[in-house]
């Protein structure tokens, strides 16, 4: 879904995700660290919780008896010494006494009051919550001690109320009754409640999320922001290298991009370089190529136009000047002319099959410079009638030193073949201390070396040129009547 947006916002999108995921892959390990912990830690509040109950419990149990037993021993006291009395007398005078401890500060959880023996209060210390003339439960109304739970830390305690006789004996004349609520005497902060705070103090997994939540609502702008800007500079090397592709693409292939670092996209800039200079070259070759090709051509069509019109028309005439000859008496001064002009013409025909020769089509890149060169001498001698000794030893070569031998070859041979009329030329190709060495000699007419701009001048500036341009050597060395000797040296 992303691809259709820049790379600049799918790699600020893939900042968030990851760091998105590590949050998550946190709160996952903490969560699987703490959950179990927590859990154990619930179970040992809620037996600690049951244990508190508990003792809350029995304390209730303790803390009614001895209130109980108190209230019982005040209202004795009270009565003392009137054994002798009614009982209703002795609760009146229990009764006045305040026999509860807390008679004068109330407490809201605790009831203490006292009764007749057939349970009916005579005073109270919550007359609201037990009036008096009210009637105390069935199971207190008992001259027995009895402390009952009623669990949650409530309780009840009732002891029978005594005197002494006159006669030394012991009477029970009223029940003390006490009723203990949970928290009674203790606070509210005690006991139980004490245990419910500690359990919702407890970490619980809610609040272990909650900062991992906000923590992840925070890194989408920010992981967005520092996506943005951390990819700038890499978004901006980015599209020069798409900038200097679609200018490659147009036509201009001298585009090149600056190298800006030795990462990826900076090897990825070299690599665009090189490619930008190779396809250049490749294009050049190709170019220079088609040229050679159009060359080529070109040679190949003068020759076979020369062969099929000029060569037809010189060997017509080349009969028609015979056969003039023939018929004409000996000493006719015409007969002198005609054998001149056949043998013009002769020397016409033979200077155009040489020319055929030089602008004969050579197949060098297939059959390599030997073959090439011992074809040529071939075609020379059984064309032209000349005798060619060729010795070629021609290694490998780079093309440019191959095709600068073929040339000069072809040249000096045509030269011969026109312009020397010699019987037999020697050509020797050798390499020798890292130079090919090329020998042309011929037994021919020569020229002196005077007239060599005149007559040959543009033959032999070519040839001197080839060699020249790779850094060789070109020599002639001629005389009227001696032959001619072309030496080339070229670093092999």
């Amino acid at each position: 879904m992303l691809s259709r947006f820049g790379l600049r916002i799918r790699m600020g999108a893939s900042y968030v995700a990851v760091s998105a995921a590590a949050v998550l892959i946190v709160e996952a390990v903490v969560l699987a660290y703490f959950v179990p912990r927590m859990a154990n830690a619930r179970h040992q509040v809620k037996q600690a919780n049951a244990r508190v109950v508990q003792a809350d419990v029995q304390a209730g149990v303790v803390k009614s008896g001895s209130i109980v037993d108190q209230d019982a021993a005040v209202a004795s006291a009270a009565a003392a010494g009137r054994g002798s009395l009614s009982d209703r007398v002795l609760l009146a005078a229990a009764a006045k006494a305040g026999f509860g401890r807390t008679a004068a500060a109330p407490v809201p959880e605790l009831v203490e009051a006292l009764a007749g023996l057939d349970g009916r209060v005579v005073t109270t210390t919550a007359p609201r919550v037990m009036p008096i003339g009210s009637t105390l439960p069935r199971a207190a109304v008992t001259a027995t001690h009895q402390v009952t739970s009623l669990g949650g830390g409530a309780a009840w305690a009732t002891s029978p109320v005594t005197t002494t006789t006159a006669g030394g004996s012991r009477r029970t004349f009223a029940i003390a009754y006490v009723r203990l609520a949970p928290g009674g005497l203790s606070g509210p902060d005690t006991g139980s409640k004490r245990a419910a705070a500690a359990a919702q103090k407890a970490p619980g997994t809610g609040s272990m999320l909650l900062p991992g939540l906000i923590m992840l609502a925070m890194l989408v702008p920010a992981g967005g922001v520092f996506g943005l800007l951390s990819t700038r500079r890499l978004i901006g090397r980015i599209r020069r290298l798409a900038a200097g592709t679609a200018v490659m693409a147009d036509g201009d292939l001298r585009s090149r991009i600056p190298v800006s670092g030795g990462d990826e996209v900076g090897r990825l800039e070299q690599a665009f370089n090189r490619m930008a200079e190779r396809l250049e070259l490749a294009v050049r070759a190709e170019r220079e190529a088609a040229v050679v090709t159009a060359r080529r051509d070109e040679r190949n069509r003068i020759a076979r136009d020369l062969h099929d019109s000029v060569s037809q028309d010189l060997f017509s005439a080349n009969l028609l000047a015979g056969g003039l000859r023939r018929a004409l008496p000996a000493g006719s001064h015409l007969r002198r002319q005609a054998e001149s002009m056949e043998q013009t013409l002769e020397r016409t025909m033979r200077e155009m099959r040489a020319m055929l020769l030089e602008l004969r089509p050579v197949a060098l890149e297939e059959a390599g410079l030997a073959a090439t060169l011992k074809d040529l001498c071939q075609a020379y001698e059984v064309r032209l009638g000349i005798r060619i000794s060729a010795t070629i030893d021609a290694p490998e070569l780079p093309p440019a030193v191959e095709l600068a031998v073929l040339r000069v070859v072809q040249e000096a041979l045509g030269n011969a073949a026109r312009h020397a009329e010699p019987d037999r030329i020697e050509l020797r190709v050798t390499k020798a201390g890292g130079q090919i060495m090329v020998l042309i000699s011929d037994d021919g007419r020569g020229f002196p070396p005077a007239g060599t701009a005149g007559r040959h001048g543009m033959g032999m500036a070519l040839m001197r040129e080839r060699v020249t341009e790779l850094g060789g050597t070109f020599e002639v060395a001629s005389a009227p009547e001696e032959g001619t000797t072309i030496q080339v040296r070229i670093p092999a």
